[in-house]
Protein backbone atom coordinates (compact mmCIF):
# COMPACT_ATOMS: atom_id res chain seq x y z
CA UNK A 1 0.00 0.00 0.00
CA UNK A 2 1.52 3.30 -1.03
CA UNK A 3 0.70 6.46 0.86
CA UNK A 4 2.34 9.71 1.86
CA UNK A 5 4.43 9.31 4.97
CA UNK A 6 3.86 12.80 6.34
CA UNK A 7 1.60 13.07 9.36
CA UNK A 8 -1.91 11.99 8.52
CA UNK A 9 -4.73 14.43 8.57
CA UNK A 10 -7.41 13.94 11.19
CA UNK A 11 -10.33 12.10 9.66
CA UNK A 12 -13.50 13.17 11.41
CA UNK A 13 -16.37 10.69 11.05
CA UNK A 14 -19.78 12.17 10.52
CA UNK A 15 -21.74 8.89 10.57
CA UNK A 16 -21.56 5.45 12.17
CA UNK A 17 -18.95 2.78 11.72
CA UNK A 18 -18.80 1.27 8.23
CA UNK A 19 -17.66 -2.06 9.65
CA UNK A 20 -16.57 -3.80 12.81
CA UNK A 21 -13.23 -5.03 11.50
CA UNK A 22 -11.35 -3.25 8.74
CA UNK A 23 -8.73 -5.45 7.06
CA UNK A 24 -6.03 -3.78 4.97
CA UNK A 25 -4.62 -6.16 2.37
CA UNK A 26 -6.34 -8.62 0.02
CA UNK A 27 -3.67 -11.30 -0.12
CA UNK A 28 -4.24 -14.79 1.23
CA UNK A 29 -3.55 -13.79 4.86
CA UNK A 30 -5.94 -10.85 4.84
CA UNK A 31 -8.67 -12.86 3.14
CA UNK A 32 -8.14 -15.82 5.46
CA UNK A 33 -8.50 -13.45 8.40
CA UNK A 34 -11.80 -12.12 7.05
CA UNK A 35 -12.97 -15.69 6.45
CA UNK A 36 -12.05 -16.74 10.00
CA UNK A 37 -13.75 -13.72 11.60
CA UNK A 38 -17.08 -14.22 9.85
CA UNK A 39 -17.08 -17.95 10.57
CA UNK A 40 -16.26 -17.46 14.26
CA UNK A 41 -18.67 -14.57 14.76
CA UNK A 42 -21.41 -14.55 12.12
CA UNK A 43 -22.86 -11.09 11.70
CA UNK A 44 -19.56 -9.34 12.32
CA UNK A 45 -19.17 -6.75 9.61
CA UNK A 46 -15.81 -7.09 7.87
CA UNK A 47 -14.45 -4.88 5.11
CA UNK A 48 -11.26 -5.75 3.21
CA UNK A 49 -9.38 -3.00 1.37
CA UNK A 50 -7.06 -4.08 -1.45
CA UNK A 51 -5.27 -1.58 -3.67
CA UNK A 52 -5.07 -3.90 -6.68
CA UNK A 53 -8.03 -4.68 -8.97
CA UNK A 54 -8.18 -8.26 -7.70
CA UNK A 55 -6.89 -10.51 -4.91
CA UNK A 56 -3.48 -12.12 -4.47
CA UNK A 57 -1.51 -9.93 -6.89
CA UNK A 58 1.78 -9.94 -4.97
CA UNK A 59 3.31 -12.53 -2.61
CA UNK A 60 0.31 -14.87 -2.78
CA UNK A 61 0.14 -14.97 -6.56
CA UNK A 62 3.86 -14.84 -7.31
CA UNK A 63 5.26 -17.81 -5.41
CA UNK A 64 5.96 -21.38 -6.48
CA UNK A 65 2.59 -22.65 -5.24
CA UNK A 66 4.12 -25.13 -2.80
CA UNK A 67 2.15 -26.52 0.14
CA UNK A 68 5.06 -26.75 2.59
CA UNK A 69 5.29 -29.59 5.08
CA UNK A 70 6.86 -27.54 7.89
CA UNK A 71 10.09 -29.53 8.06
CA UNK A 72 12.41 -26.50 7.98
CA UNK A 73 11.05 -24.53 10.90
CA UNK A 74 12.16 -24.40 14.52
CA UNK A 75 10.06 -26.77 16.65
CA UNK A 76 7.47 -24.86 18.65
CA UNK A 77 7.63 -21.76 16.44
CA UNK A 78 4.54 -20.32 14.82
CA UNK A 79 5.95 -21.29 11.42
CA UNK A 80 6.38 -24.91 12.46
CA UNK A 81 2.99 -25.26 14.14
CA UNK A 82 1.02 -23.32 11.56
CA UNK A 83 2.73 -24.87 8.53
CA UNK A 84 2.19 -28.46 9.70
CA UNK A 85 -1.43 -27.76 10.60
CA UNK A 86 -1.97 -25.49 7.62
CA UNK A 87 -0.69 -27.98 5.04
CA UNK A 88 -3.33 -30.53 6.01
CA UNK A 89 -6.03 -27.87 6.17
CA UNK A 90 -5.03 -26.40 2.80
CA UNK A 91 -5.35 -29.79 1.11
CA UNK A 92 -8.76 -30.25 2.75
CA UNK A 93 -9.86 -26.73 1.73
CA UNK A 94 -8.81 -27.29 -1.88
CA UNK A 95 -10.60 -30.66 -2.00
CA UNK A 96 -13.78 -29.20 -0.51
CA UNK A 97 -13.98 -26.33 -2.99
CA UNK A 98 -12.61 -28.12 -6.05
CA UNK A 99 -9.43 -26.05 -6.23
CA UNK A 100 -6.61 -27.67 -8.23
CA UNK A 101 -3.99 -29.23 -5.96
CA UNK A 102 -1.70 -32.24 -5.74
CA UNK A 103 0.24 -33.91 -2.94
CA UNK A 104 3.37 -34.89 -4.82
CA UNK A 105 5.94 -35.30 -2.05
CA UNK A 106 9.33 -33.63 -1.98
CA UNK A 107 12.98 -34.62 -2.07
CA UNK A 108 15.59 -32.60 -0.17
CA UNK A 109 18.88 -33.57 -1.80
CA UNK A 110 22.44 -33.30 -0.51
CA UNK A 111 24.92 -33.00 -3.38
CA UNK A 112 28.07 -32.43 -1.29
CA UNK A 113 29.44 -34.18 1.80
CA UNK A 114 29.43 -30.89 3.73
CA UNK A 115 25.63 -30.87 3.43
CA UNK A 116 25.10 -34.30 5.01
CA UNK A 117 25.11 -33.09 8.66
CA UNK A 118 22.53 -30.43 7.77
CA UNK A 119 20.42 -33.04 5.98
CA UNK A 120 20.46 -35.27 9.06
CA UNK A 121 19.54 -32.28 11.23
CA UNK A 122 16.50 -31.73 9.01
CA UNK A 123 15.45 -35.33 9.57
CA UNK A 124 15.51 -34.74 13.32
CA UNK A 125 13.70 -31.41 13.01
CA UNK A 126 11.02 -32.99 10.85
CA UNK A 127 10.42 -35.69 13.42
CA UNK A 128 10.23 -33.13 16.22
CA UNK A 129 7.59 -31.30 14.18
CA UNK A 130 5.62 -34.52 13.69
CA UNK A 131 6.41 -34.87 9.98
CA UNK A 132 7.07 -38.36 8.58
CA UNK A 133 10.32 -38.45 6.57
CA UNK A 134 12.18 -41.20 4.79
CA UNK A 135 15.97 -41.15 4.47
CA UNK A 136 17.31 -42.16 1.06
CA UNK A 137 20.68 -43.26 -0.24
CA UNK A 138 22.07 -42.42 -3.66
CA UNK A 139 20.39 -45.34 -5.43
CA UNK A 140 17.00 -44.74 -3.78
CA UNK A 141 16.74 -41.17 -5.06
CA UNK A 142 15.97 -42.53 -8.52
CA UNK A 143 12.84 -44.26 -7.19
CA UNK A 144 11.26 -40.83 -6.87
CA UNK A 145 13.21 -38.69 -9.36
CA UNK A 146 15.13 -40.67 -12.01
CA UNK A 147 16.89 -37.58 -13.42
CA UNK A 148 18.02 -36.22 -10.03
CA UNK A 149 21.48 -36.96 -8.63
CA UNK A 150 22.75 -36.63 -5.06
CA UNK A 151 24.72 -38.28 -2.28
CA UNK A 152 21.68 -38.66 -0.04
CA UNK A 153 18.18 -37.27 0.32
CA UNK A 154 15.09 -37.26 2.46
CA UNK A 155 11.57 -37.73 1.14
CA UNK A 156 8.75 -35.70 2.68
CA UNK A 157 5.43 -37.18 1.58
CA UNK A 158 3.13 -34.40 2.83
CA UNK A 159 4.44 -31.64 0.54
CA UNK A 160 2.33 -30.63 -2.46
CA UNK A 161 1.23 -27.78 -4.69
CA UNK A 162 -1.97 -25.83 -5.28
CA UNK A 163 -3.39 -22.73 -6.94
CA UNK A 164 -3.12 -20.10 -4.20
CA UNK A 165 -4.81 -17.42 -6.28
CA UNK A 166 -7.87 -19.68 -6.56
CA UNK A 167 -7.68 -20.28 -2.80
CA UNK A 168 -7.63 -16.53 -2.16
CA UNK A 169 -10.63 -15.99 -4.42
CA UNK A 170 -12.55 -18.72 -2.63
CA UNK A 171 -11.72 -17.27 0.77
CA UNK A 172 -13.01 -13.89 -0.42
CA UNK A 173 -16.24 -15.40 -1.74
CA UNK A 174 -16.85 -17.67 1.28
CA UNK A 175 -16.12 -15.02 3.91
CA UNK A 176 -19.17 -12.89 3.30
CA UNK A 177 -16.96 -9.86 3.85
CA UNK A 178 -17.19 -6.72 1.77
CA UNK A 179 -14.13 -6.74 -0.48
CA UNK A 180 -13.20 -3.38 -1.97
CA UNK A 181 -10.63 -3.72 -4.73
CA UNK A 182 -8.84 -0.68 -6.11
CA UNK A 183 -8.86 0.84 -2.61
CA UNK A 184 -5.35 2.07 -1.95
CA UNK A 185 -4.91 3.30 1.61
CA UNK A 186 -3.26 6.72 1.81
CA UNK A 187 -3.88 7.77 5.40
CA UNK A 188 -4.80 6.15 8.69
CA UNK A 189 -6.26 7.86 11.76
CA UNK A 190 -6.49 5.58 14.79
CA UNK A 191 -8.07 6.88 18.00
CA UNK A 192 -7.98 4.26 20.79
CA UNK A 193 -11.20 5.58 22.29
CA UNK A 194 -13.08 5.81 19.03
CA UNK A 195 -11.84 3.47 16.32
CA UNK A 196 -9.90 3.64 13.08
CA UNK A 197 -10.63 5.66 9.95
CA UNK A 198 -8.71 5.34 6.71
CA UNK A 199 -8.73 7.47 3.61
CA UNK A 200 -8.19 5.83 0.21
CA UNK A 201 -6.80 7.23 -3.01
CA UNK A 202 -10.35 7.68 -4.30
CA UNK A 203 -11.04 9.97 -1.27
CA UNK A 204 -13.29 7.43 0.43
CA UNK A 205 -13.23 7.38 4.22
CA UNK A 206 -13.92 3.98 5.81
CA UNK A 207 -14.39 3.66 9.57
CA UNK A 208 -14.01 0.53 11.64
CA UNK A 209 -13.95 -0.37 15.30
CA UNK A 210 -10.79 -2.47 14.88
CA UNK A 211 -8.18 -2.52 12.12
CA UNK A 212 -6.17 -5.52 10.93
CA UNK A 213 -3.00 -4.78 8.97
CA UNK A 214 -2.25 -7.55 6.46
CA UNK A 215 -0.53 -5.27 3.96
CA UNK A 216 2.38 -7.60 3.24
CA UNK A 217 5.10 -5.66 1.43
CA UNK A 218 3.77 -2.43 2.99
CA UNK A 219 2.79 -3.67 6.46
CA UNK A 220 5.44 -1.65 8.32
CA UNK A 221 4.36 1.52 6.53
CA UNK A 222 0.74 0.93 7.50
CA UNK A 223 1.82 0.31 11.10
CA UNK A 224 3.70 3.62 11.20
CA UNK A 225 0.77 5.42 9.58
CA UNK A 226 -1.40 4.05 12.38
CA UNK A 227 0.94 5.62 14.91
CA UNK A 228 2.67 2.39 15.97
CA UNK A 229 6.39 1.68 15.88
CA UNK A 230 6.75 -1.82 14.39
CA UNK A 231 10.40 -2.08 15.47
CA UNK A 232 11.32 -3.55 12.09
CA UNK A 233 11.33 -2.67 8.42
CA UNK A 234 10.33 -4.66 5.39
CA UNK A 235 13.37 -5.20 3.17
CA UNK A 236 12.16 -6.62 -0.15
CA UNK A 237 14.01 -9.53 -1.77
CA UNK A 238 13.20 -10.48 -5.34
CA UNK A 239 12.98 -14.15 -6.24
CA UNK A 240 13.57 -14.90 -9.92
CA UNK A 241 12.26 -17.99 -11.68
CA UNK A 242 12.77 -19.93 -14.88
CA UNK A 243 10.43 -22.48 -16.41
CA UNK A 244 11.87 -25.82 -17.51
CA UNK A 245 11.46 -26.46 -21.23
CA UNK A 246 11.59 -30.23 -20.55
CA UNK A 247 9.17 -30.69 -17.63
CA UNK A 248 9.34 -34.46 -17.95
CA UNK A 249 12.69 -34.34 -16.14
CA UNK A 250 10.98 -33.59 -12.80
CA UNK A 251 8.14 -35.61 -11.29
CA UNK A 252 7.44 -33.62 -8.14
CA UNK A 253 9.41 -31.21 -5.94
CA UNK A 254 13.19 -31.23 -5.51
CA UNK A 255 15.02 -28.96 -3.04
CA UNK A 256 18.65 -28.44 -2.06
CA UNK A 257 19.72 -28.57 1.60
CA UNK A 258 19.12 -24.99 2.83
CA UNK A 259 21.65 -22.79 4.55
CA UNK A 260 20.35 -22.37 8.14
CA UNK A 261 21.92 -18.90 8.38
CA UNK A 262 19.57 -17.51 5.73
CA UNK A 263 15.73 -17.75 5.52
CA UNK A 264 15.70 -18.69 1.83
CA UNK A 265 15.51 -22.28 0.63
CA UNK A 266 17.75 -22.04 -2.43
CA UNK A 267 16.99 -22.74 -6.08
CA UNK A 268 14.53 -25.64 -6.18
CA UNK A 269 12.47 -27.51 -8.76
CA UNK A 270 8.68 -27.37 -8.54
CA UNK A 271 6.19 -29.26 -10.69
CA UNK A 272 3.04 -27.15 -10.62
CA UNK A 273 -0.54 -28.27 -10.84
CA UNK A 274 -0.58 -27.42 -14.56
CA UNK A 275 2.33 -29.78 -15.25
CA UNK A 276 4.91 -27.04 -15.77
CA UNK A 277 8.15 -27.08 -13.78
CA UNK A 278 9.57 -23.89 -12.27
CA UNK A 279 13.19 -23.45 -11.24
CA UNK A 280 14.01 -20.99 -8.48
CA UNK A 281 13.80 -18.67 -6.79
CA UNK A 282 17.09 -17.01 -6.01
CA UNK A 283 17.03 -14.08 -3.56
CA UNK A 284 18.38 -10.65 -4.50
CA UNK A 285 17.62 -7.20 -3.05
CA UNK A 286 14.72 -5.56 -4.85
CA UNK A 287 15.00 -1.86 -5.69
CA UNK A 288 11.34 -1.29 -4.83
CA UNK A 289 8.79 -3.03 -2.66
CA UNK A 290 7.13 -4.25 -5.81
CA UNK A 291 10.38 -4.42 -7.75
CA UNK A 292 9.80 -7.44 -9.95
CA UNK A 293 12.76 -6.61 -12.19
CA UNK A 294 16.04 -4.69 -12.11
CA UNK A 295 14.36 -1.90 -14.07
CA UNK A 296 11.77 -1.20 -11.36
CA UNK A 297 13.29 1.45 -9.07
CA UNK A 298 11.39 3.64 -6.62
CA UNK A 299 13.86 6.12 -5.12
CA UNK A 300 11.84 6.83 -1.97
CA UNK A 301 11.49 3.14 -1.13
CA UNK A 302 15.09 2.35 -2.04
CA UNK A 303 16.31 5.29 0.04
CA UNK A 304 14.30 4.11 3.05
CA UNK A 305 15.79 0.62 2.72
CA UNK A 306 19.32 2.00 2.48
CA UNK A 307 18.72 4.29 5.47
CA UNK A 308 17.67 1.35 7.65
CA UNK A 309 20.70 0.22 9.69
CA UNK A 310 19.61 -3.39 9.46
CA UNK A 311 20.17 -3.35 5.69
CA UNK A 312 23.88 -2.59 6.15
CA UNK A 313 24.22 -5.22 8.86
CA UNK A 314 22.75 -7.78 6.45
CA UNK A 315 25.19 -6.75 3.73
CA UNK A 316 28.19 -7.12 6.03
CA UNK A 317 27.02 -10.39 7.54
CA UNK A 318 25.84 -12.15 4.37
CA UNK A 319 27.91 -10.59 1.58
CA UNK A 320 29.28 -13.94 0.41
CA UNK A 321 25.84 -15.58 0.22
CA UNK A 322 24.38 -12.46 -1.37
CA UNK A 323 27.14 -12.38 -3.96
CA UNK A 324 26.21 -15.86 -5.10
CA UNK A 325 22.54 -14.92 -5.37
CA UNK A 326 23.42 -11.79 -7.34
CA UNK A 327 25.61 -13.79 -9.70
CA UNK A 328 22.72 -16.19 -10.40
CA UNK A 329 20.48 -13.20 -11.09
CA UNK A 330 22.82 -11.65 -13.63
CA UNK A 331 24.10 -14.86 -15.22
CA UNK A 332 21.86 -17.53 -16.71
CA UNK A 333 24.89 -19.82 -16.80
CA UNK A 334 25.34 -19.45 -13.03
CA UNK A 335 21.65 -20.12 -12.44
CA UNK A 336 21.85 -23.20 -14.65
CA UNK A 337 24.88 -24.42 -12.71
CA UNK A 338 22.89 -24.23 -9.47
CA UNK A 339 20.14 -26.36 -11.02
CA UNK A 340 22.64 -28.84 -12.51
CA UNK A 341 23.90 -29.74 -9.04
CA UNK A 342 20.66 -31.72 -8.64
CA UNK A 343 19.51 -32.11 -12.24
CA UNK A 344 22.66 -32.65 -14.35
CA UNK A 345 20.82 -33.06 -17.69
CA UNK A 346 19.70 -29.42 -17.71
CA UNK A 347 21.27 -26.96 -20.16
CA UNK A 348 20.91 -23.20 -20.48
CA UNK A 349 18.54 -23.72 -23.40
CA UNK A 350 16.17 -25.57 -21.07
CA UNK A 351 15.60 -22.44 -18.95
CA UNK A 352 12.80 -20.13 -20.07
CA UNK A 353 12.34 -16.85 -18.08
CA UNK A 354 9.24 -16.76 -15.87
CA UNK A 355 7.62 -14.04 -13.72
CA UNK A 356 9.46 -13.08 -10.53
CA UNK A 357 8.13 -12.56 -7.01
CA UNK A 358 9.16 -10.34 -4.10
CA UNK A 359 9.44 -11.58 -0.52
CA UNK A 360 8.45 -9.16 2.26
CA UNK A 361 11.23 -9.88 4.77
CA UNK A 362 11.07 -8.17 8.15
CA UNK A 363 14.50 -6.99 9.32
CA UNK A 364 15.38 -5.70 12.80
CA UNK A 365 17.67 -2.69 13.32
CA UNK A 366 20.62 -4.98 14.11
CA UNK A 367 20.24 -6.82 10.80
CA UNK A 368 18.47 -9.85 12.21
CA UNK A 369 16.16 -11.40 9.64
CA UNK A 370 12.94 -12.13 11.51
CA UNK A 371 12.65 -15.90 11.28
CA UNK A 372 9.13 -16.49 12.55
CA UNK A 373 5.72 -15.08 11.79
CA UNK A 374 5.37 -11.78 13.63
CA UNK A 375 1.97 -10.52 14.79
CA UNK A 376 1.62 -7.55 17.13
CA UNK A 377 -1.36 -5.96 18.82
CA UNK A 378 -1.83 -2.32 19.70
CA UNK A 379 -4.98 -0.45 20.74
CA UNK A 380 -7.69 -1.25 18.18
CA UNK A 381 -5.15 -2.71 15.75
CA UNK A 382 -3.54 -6.03 14.91
CA UNK A 383 -0.44 -5.87 12.70
CA UNK A 384 0.86 -8.86 10.73
CA UNK A 385 4.49 -7.73 10.36
CA UNK A 386 6.25 -10.82 9.02
CA UNK A 387 4.39 -13.42 6.98
CA UNK A 388 6.52 -14.58 4.05
CA UNK A 389 6.78 -18.25 3.06
CA UNK A 390 5.24 -20.52 4.35
CA UNK A 391 2.41 -18.04 5.01
CA UNK A 392 0.37 -19.25 2.03
CA UNK A 393 0.56 -22.83 3.32
CA UNK A 394 -0.27 -21.64 6.84
CA UNK A 395 -2.90 -19.10 5.78
CA UNK A 396 -5.86 -20.79 7.47
CA UNK A 397 -4.32 -21.09 10.96
CA UNK A 398 -2.69 -17.66 10.62
CA UNK A 399 -6.10 -16.23 9.75
CA UNK A 400 -7.66 -17.84 12.82
CA UNK A 401 -4.92 -16.47 15.08
CA UNK A 402 -5.27 -12.95 13.70
CA UNK A 403 -9.06 -13.25 13.88
CA UNK A 404 -8.84 -14.32 17.52
CA UNK A 405 -6.84 -11.22 18.37
CA UNK A 406 -9.12 -8.92 16.37
CA UNK A 407 -12.25 -10.37 17.96
CA UNK A 408 -10.72 -9.95 21.41
CA UNK A 409 -10.15 -6.27 20.66
CA UNK A 410 -13.69 -6.00 19.30
CA UNK A 411 -15.15 -7.67 22.40
CA UNK A 412 -13.21 -5.31 24.66
CA UNK A 413 -14.63 -2.39 22.68
CA UNK A 414 -18.21 -3.60 23.10
CA UNK A 415 -18.06 -4.28 26.84
CA UNK A 416 -19.19 -1.26 28.90
CA UNK A 417 -16.65 0.17 31.31
CA UNK A 418 -16.43 -1.95 34.45
CA UNK A 419 -18.43 -4.87 33.02
CA UNK A 420 -16.88 -8.34 32.82
CA UNK A 421 -15.98 -9.63 29.38
CA UNK A 422 -16.83 -13.14 28.29
CA UNK A 423 -14.24 -12.98 25.52
CA UNK A 424 -14.74 -13.31 21.78
CA UNK A 425 -16.25 -16.35 20.04
CA UNK A 426 -13.82 -19.22 19.59
CA UNK A 427 -12.30 -19.31 16.10
CA UNK A 428 -12.91 -22.86 14.84
CA UNK A 429 -10.75 -24.89 12.49
CA UNK A 430 -11.58 -25.25 8.82
CA UNK A 431 -15.14 -26.23 8.06
CA UNK A 432 -18.21 -24.96 6.18
CA UNK A 433 -18.23 -21.23 5.67
CA UNK A 434 -20.65 -19.05 7.57
CA UNK A 435 -23.41 -17.57 5.43
CA UNK A 436 -22.85 -14.00 4.32
CA UNK A 437 -24.38 -11.52 6.72
CA UNK A 438 -26.95 -8.99 5.70
CA UNK A 439 -26.74 -5.21 5.85
CA UNK A 440 -28.02 -5.16 9.45
CA UNK A 441 -25.90 -8.09 10.63
CA UNK A 442 -23.48 -6.26 12.92
CA UNK A 443 -23.23 -4.40 16.20
CA UNK A 444 -25.40 -1.44 16.85
CA UNK A 445 -24.05 1.76 18.31
CA UNK A 446 -23.70 5.41 17.58
CA UNK A 447 -20.96 7.00 15.56
CA UNK A 448 -17.66 8.01 17.09
CA UNK A 449 -17.45 11.64 18.13
CA UNK A 450 -14.55 12.08 15.73
CA UNK A 451 -10.79 12.00 16.17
Amino acid sequence: MHYRTREVEQVRPTSGYDCDVLVIGGGIVGLSTAYAITRAAPGTRVTVLEKEPGPARHQTGRNSGVIHSGIYYRPGSLKARFAVRGAAEMVKFCAEYGIPHAVTGKLIVATERAELPRLHALVQRGRENGIPVRELGTAQIAEYEPAVRGLAAIHVATTGTCDYVAVARQLADASGAEIRYGSQVLRVDRRPGLGVAVRTRSAEVIRGRVMVNCAGLHCDEIARATGDDPGMRIVPFRGEYYELARPELVRGLVYPVPDPAFPFLGVHLTRGIDGSVHLGPNAVPALAREGYGWGVIRPRELGATLAWPGSWHIARRHWRYGGGELRRSLSKAAFTAAVRRMLPEVTEDDLVPAPAGVRAQAVLPDGTLVDDFLIRETPRAVHVLNAPSPAATAALPIGREVARRALTALADDRVPSGAPSGGPPRVPSHGPAAPPHGPTGGPSGGPPDGP
